[in-house]
C-alpha cells in the first residue's frame, strides 16, 4: 500500500472519529437535558444545511452539511424579557429579538419543561455533559494506549552528558571550541549513572529533577548519583541559559541548565497513571488556550508572509487529520508506536475540546456554566440578607460577547483550516 493511501486513509479515519467525538459530545448535552425533561426540538452533527434527519418525538435527530461540530436546541436557554422590551439600549433590543425568535417554538403546554426553569444543578449537569463526555474519551483513550501499549517515559538514568552549552538562538547546536563546558561535564557525569538526590532532596522521577535544575539557575549543585551499585557525590553549579519553555515549547526561558539527557523507556501504566498524564496534558492545553488568540494571529502572519509553520502552533481539524495521517505513513517509526501516536492524538484532541467549551464566555458551554452559579449565587446571597428573590439572570444579554466570540473561533477555524492546507505542520 502506498504512502499516500495510507495517509488519506488514516486522515480520514481520523476525522470521522473527531466528528463522532463531537456527536458524543452533544449527546452529553442530549441525554441530560431528556432526563430532566427539558423541550429539545434539534440534535444535529454539522452546520448548514440538512443532508438527512429524521423526527423521533419532538426532537430532529440529523446531518448538516458541514462537518465542523455539531449542536443541541435546548428551549428556553433565555428567562422571560425584564423591563418595557424594546425601548432601552442595543443590547437589551438585541436580547428580546433573539428571545422573540425563540419563544415562537414555546407553547403554554412547555411551562416547566424551559432550560431557564430547570434548578441550577441540573443546568450544570446538562451543561457539563459534554465536555465531560470528551474528557472521559480522553481518558479512556489515553488509558488504552498506557494498558496495551504503553507510553515512553523519561527515566533518571542519564542517557547522554552533553560537552558544551550552546547558545539557545544558534541554528547549528554543534560544540565549538568557544563554548564552554557544561555542568555535567565538569562534575564527571557518566552515561548509565542513575540520579538520586539533588542538593539534599530524594527525586522521584525526572520532571521533578528538572524543576529542581531550572529553578537552581547559576547556584550551586550537588548531585547523588548511583554509580556500579555505589552512590557517588558530584559537585558543580548550574548555568543560566536558553530553554524552551515547559508549557509553550515555542518560547524560550532563562533557566538553570546541568547538561544531562534521561534514558527513555517505553513503560506500560494503569488508571493512577492515566490520570497524571492527563493532569499533565491539561495544563499544557491550558496554557495554549491562554496563548490561542496570539498564536492564531501568527499562523495568519507566517501564511501571508511564507514563512514556515511553528510544529508548536494550533492546527485546525483539518490539520490535525493531515498530522494523523503523516503518523501513520512514518515508517521510520515501529507499528505499535505509530498506532499509540495516532490514538494519543486523538485522545490531546478531545482534552482540547473539552476545555475550550469550559471556557466561562458565551456561547461556549462554559459561559452558560457561569451564567447559572451566578444565577444561584445571586439568589442565595439574596436570601441571606433577606430580601427579595432576583429570579433568573438574563443570560441574553450576553449575546453581544457570544456573537464576538463564535465570530473570532469562526475566523480562527478558517484561518487554521487555510494554514493547514497551504502551510501545513511537517512532523517528519
Amino acid at each position: 500500500m502506498s504512502d499516500v493511501v495510507i495517509i488519506l486513509a488514516a486522515a480520514i479515519g481520523f476525522f470521522a472519529l473527531i466528528m463522532a467525538s463531537i456527536a458524543l459530545h452533544e449527546i452529553g448535552h442530549l441525554l441530560p437535558g431528556k432526563l430532566f425533561d427539558v423541550k429539545i426540538t434539534q440534535y444535529f452533527v454539522g452546520f448548514g444545511n440538512t443532508l438527512w434527519s429524521r423526527r423521533r418525538g419532538e426532537t430532529e435527530y440529523g446531518f448538516k452539511a458541514i462537518p465542523l461540530g455539531g449542536y443541541v436546541k435546548l428551549i428556553g436557554m433565555y428567562p422571560p424579557a425584564w423591563g418595557t422590551p424594546g425601548r432601552s439600549n442595543r443590547v437589551k433590543r438585541l436580547a428580546d429579538y433573539a428571545r422573540e425568535a425563540e419563544y415562537e417554538e414555546i407553547t403554554p403546554a412547555d411551562n416547566g419543561r424551559l432550560f431557564h426553569q430547570k434548578k441550577t444543578w441540573q443546568k450544570l449537569v446538562i451543561m457539563f455533559g459534554g465536555p465531560a463526555m470528551n474528557l472521559l474519551l480522553a481518558f479512556l483513550i489515553v488509558l488504552g494506549v498506557n494498558m496495551f501499549h504503553g507510553q515512553y517515559r523519561s527515566t533518571l538514568v542519564v542517557d547522554q552528558v552533553s560537552e558544551c552549552v550552546v547558545p539557545a538562538d544558534r541554528a547549528d547546536q554543534k560544540c565549538t571550541a568557544d563554548d564552554p563546558a557544561t555542568p555535567a561535564a565538569k562534575a564527571g557525569f557518566r552515561v548509565g549513572d542513575q540520579i538520586v538526590s539533588f542538593n539534599g532532596e530524594k527525586i522521584d522521577d525526572w520532571d521533578e529533577l528538572s524543576t529542581l535544575i531550572r529553578a537552581n539557575l547559576d547556584r550551586p549543585a550537588t548531585i547523588v548519583v548511583l554509580r556500579d551499585g555505589a552512590q557517588v557525590s558530584l559537585s558543580t553549579s548550574t548555568v543560566v541559559t536558553g530553554l524552551p519553555h515547559r508549557l509553550d515549547p515555542g518560547r524560550t526561558v532563562e533557566a538553570g541548565f546541568l547538561g544531562v539527557s534521561p534514558r527513555r523507556e517505553l513503560q506500560r501504566g494503569g488508571p493512577l497513571t492515566t490520570a497524571d498524564d492527563l493532569w499533565t496534558m491539561t495544563t499544557q492545553s491550558v496554557s495554549a488556550l491562554s496563548r490561542f488568540p496570539v498564536k492564531v494571529w501568527n499562523v495568519a502572519v507566517d501564511l501571508v508572509t511564507g514563512q514556515p509553520r511553528d510544529v508548536n502552533g494550533p492546527i485546525s481539524i483539518v490539520g490535525a487529520s493531515r498530522a494523523a495521517g503523516e503518523i501513520a505513513a512514518a515508517d521510520q517509526i515501529p507499528v505499535g508506536d505509530r498506532v499509540a501516536s495516532w490514538f494519543m492524538l486523538l485522545g490531546a484532541v478531545n482534552l482540547f475540546v473539552a476545555l475550550l467549551n469550559l471556557v466561562p464566555l458565551m456561547p461556549l458551554d462554559g459561559g452558560h456554566i457561569a451564567g447559572a452559579l451566578y444565577e444561584a449565587a445571586k439568589r442565595r446571597l439574596a436570601r441571606l440578607r433577606g430580601r427579595p428573590d432576583p429570579g433568573h439572570v438574563d443570560t441574553a444579554m450576553m449575546l453581544p460577547v457570544a456573537y464576538a466570540v463564535g465570530a473570532f473561533l469562526a475566523l480562527s477555524g478558517l484561518v487554521l483550516i487555510v494554514a493547514d492546507i497551504v502551510s501545513p505542520v511537517k512532523l517528519f
